[in-house]
């Protein structure tokens, strides 16, 4: 007998997909629930998960649907609302309950959603995990596990979850400083963060300048936050602040932008960081997280420090994982997840956007100066829309430009090609001394692949 394979509806980060197209329906999420709730319940106890969402229409109908879910299997949820991934893993920690779920598709647009789900300690799921959820969900085999009547999980609001969590983030800002004399250009992206993220920054004395701050349901991300960042620089710019702050919907990610109205990415917060703390002893072991796209300037800058690199995937959970294997503390993405782990167990961008006004005060000086640590190579991006995503070693053509883009970079510069792992999307990446150089190559890959396996 021949077994059938089961459908894989988890990606790097969780389920994803635009909402109510397969496997973002409501019908999955009510699955996932009971499936979340039949593993969780092998054993003894009463069981609670935190349930968290970004400010995205379709998260009324997903929260729902968790929720039934898991009530269905004998758990207790815990409903925080809008609210920010990284907060969402503390409240899991903080009331010790068994499980944390985010609904949000992050930096996406609002006519996607996702649904991902923390461990009692604030990590993301192991794939083990998933892949037994996506076998109960395929199978639909819950009949026997569903509880009696009076054992039938209850739902409760959490009223103090937004004070909890501006309190643990203002704590991991020294209590003796405050940023009274700073003037911030704040970019809430309409996402999770729009409550939160002002109440943070005005708590602790700055003058803030608020964008991003209305979401409708639809406009998360649209133009603003971290995707768009030259929303919260053009604020920098008109009000002459110290700083601009971009956050992405879910508030894990931040990019900022200086003085001049620079952008300052996660590799430059990550190079800046880990310098701070390698001075104070505190980059446990002298190492630092980074990914396979992370800028080569990046690399020059920690070497010169006697900082060892290690590269992971793409995406912060594996950035999370190496972490833990070379016990490194300090970790991050060039899109802005910073993972602190003795703060968080999450990329947290308030945390990490703090750590840096921090940095700027203690030593008295613009965020331009410390950003002078990398000198940054240019890279041309290009993401291109795929229809499927074979291994890239079966695209004869493109295996073959990319093979003669290579030799012409020689030592001076590097190609990745890769597909993304929550969109149809092959991300082609081209880094070299020369900007219009690496960007014409990054073009004539991008074509090839259009060629091969287009969405058009």
């Amino acid at each position: 007998m021949i077994s059938k394979k089961i459908p894989k509806i988890f990606g790097t980060d969780g389920v994803r997909g635009r909402a109510n197209v397969y496997p973002m329906v409501v019908e999955v999420a009510l699955s996932l629930g009971r499936a979340a709730g039949k593993l969780l319940r092998n054993h003894n106890g009463k069981h609670r998960v935190v349930i968290g969402k970004d400010t995205r229409l379709s998260c009324y109908m997903f929260e729902n649907a968790l929720i039934a879910g898991l009530c269905s299997m004998g758990i207790d949820t815990l409903m925080l609302g809008p609210f920010p991934t990284p907060g969402v893993a503390f409240i899991t920690r903080a009331y010790r309950a068994d499980a944390g779920i985010v609904i949000s598709a992050s930096h996406n647009p609002f006519y996607d959603n996702g649904i991902k789900f923390f461990s009692a300690e604030g990590f993301k799921l192991p794939d083990a995990w998933e892949a037994e959820m996506e076998k109960l969900v395929h199978t639909n085999e819950f009949g026997e596990s569903l509880p009696l009547d009076f054992d039938i999980g209850k739902n409760a609001k959490v009223n103090d979850a937004d004070g909890r969590y501006i309190e643990f983030v203002k704590a991991t800002f020294p209590k003796r400083q405050t940023l009274k004399h700073l003037k911030i250009a704040l970019d809430c992206a309409n996402g999770a963060g729009y409550k939160v993220a002002p109440l943070i920054f005005k708590e602790l004395d700055a003058e803030v300048f608020l964008y991003g701050n209305t979401p409708n349901g639809m406009n998360i991300n649209e133009k603003c936050g971290s995707l768009h960042p030259e929303t919260v620089r053009q604020a920098v710019l008109f009000h002459k602040t110290d700083v601009g702050i971009a956050l992405d919907g879910d508030a894990d990610r931040v990019i900022m932008v200086d003085e001049n109205g620079q952008f300052i990415d996660g590799d430059i917060i990550l190079a800046i960081c880990a310098k701070d703390m390698k001075e104070k002893g505190l980059l446990l072991n002298d190492t630092v997280v980074s990914t396979i796209m992370c800028n080569y300037g990046f690399m020059k800058a920690m070497a010169g420090l006697g900082i060892k690199v290690v590269q992971s995937q793409v995406g912060d959970r594996y950035v999370i994982q190496e972490m833990l294997k070379h016990n490194a503390v300090l970790g991050g993405e060039q899109s802005g997840h910073l993972i602190f782990l003795e703060q968080n167990t999450t990329g947290d961008g308030l945390v990490s956007a703090l750590q840096v006004l921090r940095i700027m005060i203690e030593k008295n000086c613009k965020l331009s100066e410390l950003a002078s640590i990398i000198e940054r190579y240019p890279q041309a991006n290009i993401s291109v829309k795929v229809k499927l995503k074979p291994p890239l070693s079966d695209l004869t053509k493109t295996s073959s430009q990319i093979k003669l883009v290579e030799k012409a970079l020689g030592d001076n510069g590097r190609v990745l090609v890769r597909y993304s792992g929550t969109e149809n999307i092959c991300r082609v990446m081209v880094e070299g001394p020369n900007f219009d150089q690496v960007h014409k190559y990054a073009v004539e890959i991008s074509e090839v692949i259009s060629q091969e396996i287009g969405e058009n």
